[in-house]
């Protein structure tokens, strides 16, 4: 008896793949910096400035900081690619982690100049809601998210504008 070559295809397709239909969400936030883009750029564009306005550990594992550099967060337990890279902005992903719901997990940031003087940071989130229970979950997270990255972009101005009080 032949397998129908669909039910083949079907048995070999890795589960992850096979996931709920995808419900993809995006979260655009931005932020005026009375500097310009290079400046902001050269003070919070690094890929690993993110320990410094997020507030979490950081450390670079593998790449030169161009396209295809590793990140790892929080003690390992976050990694993140960098898949695009210009002068004043990159993208991210985070890769497929076994045994988990893959999310799809894209960030972008971007500083844009407005005038001579004036820029803004614009930050982008994108990811698949669709493990989330119902819409009240999927509120929560991304309510939860634009919170955390929000406050991060605050950090930014400050240590852009030079009015981040230092660490202690």
């Amino acid at each position: 008896m032949r397998t129908p070559s669909l039910l083949l295809a079907a048995l070999l397709v890795p589960a992850c793949v096979l996931a709920a239909e995808p419900d993809y969400a995006t979260i655009r936030m931005e932020i005026d910096i009375a500097k310009p883009a290079d400046q902001v750029w050269a003070k919070v564009g690094k890929y690993c400035d993110i320990s410094e306005w997020l507030s979490v550990d950081c450390k670079i594992t593998s790449g030169d900081g161009g396209v295809g550099t590793v990140r790892v967060l929080a003690g390992g337990r976050v990694n993140e690619i960098l898949v695009a890279k210009t002068d004043l902005s990159y993208g991210y992903t985070q890769p497929v982690r076994e045994g988990q719901f893959y999310n799809l997990y894209h960030g972008f940031m971007e500083a844009r100049p407005v005038t001579r003087t004036t820029s803004k940071i614009i930050y982008t989130l994108m990811l698949d809601e669709s493990d989330k229970a119902d819409k009240a979950a999927k509120e929560a997270d991304l309510a939860q998210r634009r919170t955390r990255f929000e406050a991060a972009l605050q950090k930014m101005k400050q240590i852009a504008e030079g009015t981040a009080t230092p660490a202690k």
